[in-house]
């Protein structure tokens, strides 16, 4: 199962390349557990955008249901 994670605003740039980033696969590992998720992703360099909201919210949340196993 994928999930997905886009922002409603998807006018972010990859600084080091320059490029527009899209809608793409990324695998976030955790504790042994691996996630598939759809983040945006830089078409060059491949660099994923972790956004503050997401990584402080949701990704925290499962984080510590996980250590709570």
């Amino acid at each position: 199962m994928s999930l997905s994670f886009l922002p409603e605003d998807m006018h972010w740039i990859c600084e080091p390349c320059g490029q527009v980033l899209v809608p793409g696969k990324a695998e976030l590992t955790y504790l042994g557990n691996v996630f598939q998720v759809e983040l945006p992703t830089c078409p060059q360099c491949g660099a994923v955008f972790v956004f503050e909201s997401l990584a402080l919210g949701r990704i925290l949340e499962v984080e510590q249901l996980l250590e709570d196993k």
